[in-house]
């Protein structure tokens, strides 16, 4: 269904066209992710979820996939305005 978002998030992974927020990062480090498990879960997933920005009204995804070390996780994300991949939070599933 979100066929065509998905392949845009995968390729700015593939070009290092993304931004993680600190919230991300936040998270990212309270589960013990890494960047590289990030980009994995992105690549190897699927948008299960399809969010309305309460505050601006922008679309957001949510990706579950797998880490590098095999393990569900998700992140959530969007496309900004200068057309990079902005990662909001991630998490363990």
């Amino acid at each position: 269904m979100f066929d065509r978002i998905l392949n845009q998030m995968r390729n700015r992974i593939r070009t290092r066209q993304y931004i993680m927020t600190m919230h991300a990062e936040e998270e990212m480090d309270d589960d013990d992710l890494t960047i590289l498990d990030v980009e994995s879960v992105v690549l190897t997933g699927a948008i299960i979820e399809r969010q309305k920005d309460a505050t601006t009204g922008e679309w957001k995804y949510v990706v579950r996939g797998k880490t590098l070390s095999g393990q569900s996780a998700s992140v959530v994300g969007r496309l900004g305005p200068t057309g990079k991949l902005i990662f909001i939070t991630v998490y363990r599933d």
